[in-house]
């Protein structure tokens, strides 16, 4: 038996691995290695690849994956604020392109048809390599994140309008009719996806969860997915459309994050053979025999499109920064012109010669779209800087704030039980904002009706700690019982995110020590604290003094916890000072109206001289007084932050209280 496919997959995805590691080394982006890895195993070069046919279709299935994560990341109300954007700015964009290239091509001899042709070709963006650039630099949220997308997604759903215009260019048909009926299922798709968003997706998502079988939960993502996109191409739409819908209609569910996290590795797989595919097209010998005409439609090309694409995000009233960035990044063709090549060829409107040319063109300006990325804020600034100071602010937005809960300094929950519910009880009373990260879905369902910051999933998935914005998270509390889970979530958050505090609860002090070396930074087992509260009632129901049990509990929980300390400080990754300084901690205390401490300044060493604890900072209401001066005074209701060895600290606890 010959696994042909196979065998394709593993010559391609090990030529990938070499040339991409290879370009790494030099810095370059991994797009280009991959549409390199295309060129040389493709049918012009090496020919490694015989069925190249087979190739672009499972390249096809990453530009769906892609777009079906886009629609996930985005939602139908975020796109109903941005609908003039979409309308008016890709309009303007596509429109105007069209006209400039049909004139200029006019100009340069060709028939008005085949220079409306090339406008239709150099009209759409790379919609794949675009989005895949920003959402990896983490810029989907960016204005001029917001503003591609937008123009992209106008682009997408003139694809078809642009084939049924073909055959009328090339003297078949009369093309209008088909347009119009294409218009109305278009229509009927939006009507049908709004409606499949707000109760058919939620109610089914809803019935796999309910059954806890993660392979289930998979495979109802591949089956919307793949199944929404299926159907818009058979109406006459397109299969990356199509799958645009299935994630909006996903996004508005609360499983939305999930669906993020399992589906990404599909998505990233797929889309380097998307890459290959389109470098394997490329007959390398055309750029050989034409260098400079190449270079002409290279260079025209990123121009003309940068151009129009900011002058419509401009006429919009954006401001000229983003406007400008917006238009760089814009400045590439898309795969769906690939589609419209075909057409042209089969009705002479393109001939083998300028095809190769134009895909010698495209594939340039695709491989210079990282660069623009790279360099477009920079070239950005320098323009805007340049121009008049009446040109330099525009008056609309996208007006799409993506984060579901924008926050920082913020603590993230992993586990709303009673210990996460309890936790965010003392958050809220203290002002602590927080993000709960939970599994199970009828918890989730109940707290969010009553405005609990709750995401469903996984938290030991990055995409899912990126949507509780662990990046901007001073805390994160693990409180959930499964022990590999817990380890795996450490993990994750220690790579992601190497200061921030790790608290994590655990059953057994013999879990402590895995815990401490994944980077945790403070681990509560629930086997002492069940120890301490056992023998407590003990000794109540032999009646000891309440003062004499709380004397045992004080002195029991310091020898412990700082035997756990220790084993904590081998393992430490900590960034702050007590990181740093062996048996040193850090503890706040409020000045309680009546101690000792009430009214002495500074300088008289009162804390320094009795327990031999350094005083670092000192908040007074809203003002915080980092290294006070030694006439400082303290008043009531204080917050003082202490540097001590724990013995100091619990002693200078006695300064503070009344």
């Amino acid at each position: 038996m010959e696994f042909s496919l196979l065998k394709d997959l593993v010559m391609l995805f090990g030529l990938a691995l070499v040339t991409v590691v290879l370009f790494r080394q030099f810095k370059l982006p991994s797009i280009i290695g991959f549409l390199c890895t295309g060129i040389v195993a493709g049918p012009y070069a090496l020919g490694l690849i015989k069925d190249t046919h087979q190739v672009e279709q499972m390249a096809e299935i990453g530009v769906v994956l892609l777009l079906f994560t886009i629609g996930i990341e985005f939602s139908l109300k975020e796109l109903l604020r941005i609908k003039h954007l979409v309308l008016w700015g890709g309009g303007l964009q596509v429109g105007v392109t069209i006209g400039v290239v049909a004139l200029l091509w006019i100009a340069l001899g060709f028939s008005w048809q085949q220079s409306v042709f090339f406008g239709f070709l150099v009209s759409l963006s790379s919609t794949a390599i675009l989005m895949k650039l920003l959402m990896d630099a983490g810029e989907m949220d960016s204005p001029h994140g917001k503003t591609c997308l937008g123009i992209l997604i106008f682009q997408d759903l003139c694809v078809v309008p642009l084939m049924l215009f073909t055959p009328f260019l090339g003297g078949a048909g009369n093309g209008l009719t088909g347009i119009v009926i294409v218009s109305a299922k278009a229509l009927v798709v939006v009507v049908v996806s709004h409606f499949s968003a707000r109760f058919a997706v939620p109610w089914i998502f809803n019935q796999v969860v309910r059954a806890k079988s993660r392979e289930l939960f998979i495979l109802t993502i591949i089956f919307v997915g793949f199944g929404t996109a299926f159907l818009t191409a058979q109406v006459g739409l397109s299969l990356a459309l199509g799958a645009f819908i299935a994630g909006l209609a996903i996004s508005e569910s609360e499983y939305s994050h999930q669906v993020m996290g399992d589906i990404i590795p599909f998505r990233d797989a797929f889309m380097s053979l998307f890459f290959i595919s389109v470098g394997m097209l490329l007959d390398p010998t055309v750029v050989l025999r034409h260098p400079l005409i190449v270079v002409l439609l290279v260079v025209g090309i990123i121009l003309i499109k940068w151009l129009v694409a900011t002058a419509a995000a401009l006429v919009l009233r954006f401001p000229p920064k983003p406007a400008f960035i917006s238009g760089l990044l814009l400045a590439q063709v898309g795969e769906f012109a690939f589609v419209l090549t075909h057409s042209g060829q089969q009705f002479g409107l393109l001939t083998a010669d300028q095809y190769q040319l134009f895909l010698a063109a495209s594939v340039g300006t695709m491989a210079l779209t990282p660069f623009s990325l790279r360099f477009a804020e920079p070239i950005a600034s320098w323009i805007s800087t340049r121009l008049p100071a009446a040109l330099k602010h525009g008056s609309r937005t996208t007006g799409v704030s993506h984060d579901r809960f924008p926050m920082d300094d913020h603590v993230i929950i992993v586990g709303f039980g009673v210990n996460g519910k309890n936790l965010a009880r003392v958050l809220n009373g203290n002002g602590i904002r927080y993000i709960a990260v939970e599994t199970n879905h009828h918890t989730v369902k109940a707290e969010r009706k009553k405005g609990t910051r709750i995401i469903f999933g996984d938290a030991s998935k990055p995409e899912i700690l990126q949507h509780a914005l662990i990046e901007k998270a001073r805390i994160m509390v693990i409180a959930i019982s499964d022990a590999t889970a817990t380890r795996r979530v450490a993990a994750m958050a220690r790579q992601m995110r190497p200061n921030i505090h790790l608290i994590v609860r655990t059953r057994y002090v013999a879990e402590m020590e895995p815990l401490f070396q994944l980077g945790v930074n403070d681990v509560v087992p629930e086997e002492f604290e069940t120890s301490v509260e056992i023998f407590s009632r003990v000794l109540r129901t032999y009646l000891i003094p309440h003062d004499q049990i709380d004397h045992c509990i004080a002195e029991i929980r310091r020898d412990s916890y700082q035997m756990f300390r220790t084993i904590s400080r081998r393992h430490s990754h900590a960034t702050g000072i007590s990181g740093y300084l062996s048996g040193v901690e850090l503890a706040t205390f409020r000045v309680q109206p009546g101690s000792s401490i009430v009214g002495t300044q500074l300088r008289d060493g009162l804390l320094r001289d009795r327990c031999g604890a350094t005083v670092l900072v000192i908040k007074r209401g809203e003002e915080v007084n980092s290294n006070p001066d030694p006439v400082w005074q303290f008043e009531a209701d204080d917050i003082v932050l202490v540097l001590g060895k724990p013995d100091q600290l619990v002693f200078a606890a006695h300064l503070f209280e009344t």
